[in-house]
């Protein structure tokens, strides 16, 4: 597997509590234990919830930060010129995949940094539209989810009409 396809297939959030960049066990500092899951036993986005997914979503952002910095790394040591046009077209594309992935991972940590803001304000686990629950299950697999599934359903079948005329 390339460098590439590794830091893409890491872009996704993390599990648990180990460090996709490092490989490495990150402690808890929330004081969860660190094999804890949310349940649908218990009441919705309580105080353990909302730790863990805020301990997720900093996992995650810290993650992509320190392939950011990798990434950047790696751009300023191949910076050698190619004396064969062919290797120039391959490396500038590579380059630029590198860039507009980079511009992403800006984007992403800006959804994880909003949703740690409505961890903070109480929004967070609750539809946008509906106000509902938006569900533990949407949450562990999409931790920057802002509306229900029903909701997101919804939005895309109307931006999949309004794209088509």
């Amino acid at each position: 597997m390339s460098k590439r396809e590794t830091k893409a297939k890491s872009s996704a959030p993390p599990g648990g509590e180990q460090s996709v960049a490092t490989g490495e066990a990150k402690p808890a500092k929330t004081g969860l234990p660190t094999d804890y899951h949310p349940t649908d036993d218990e009441p919705f986005m309580n105080d353990r919830q909302r730790a863990y997914f805020r301990r997720k979503l900093q996992v995650w952002r810290d993650d992509i930060i320190q392939q950011t910095r990798e990434t950047l790394v790696g751009l300023h040591e191949e910076t050698s010129q190619h004396a064969d046009i062919t290797d120039r077209a391959t490396s500038e594309t590579d380059r630029a995949l590198e860039l507009r992935d980079r511009d992403r991972k800006r984007k992403l940590i800006s959804k994880i940094e909003a949703a740690i803001e409505r961890i903070d304000n109480g929004s967070y686990g609750y539809c946008e539209d509906t106000g509902e629950p938006i569900g533990l299950k949407r949450l562990e697999a999409r931790p920057i989810a802002t509306l229900s599934l029903e909701a997101q359903e919804r939005h895309e079948r109307r931006e999949k009409v309004y794209r088509e005329e």
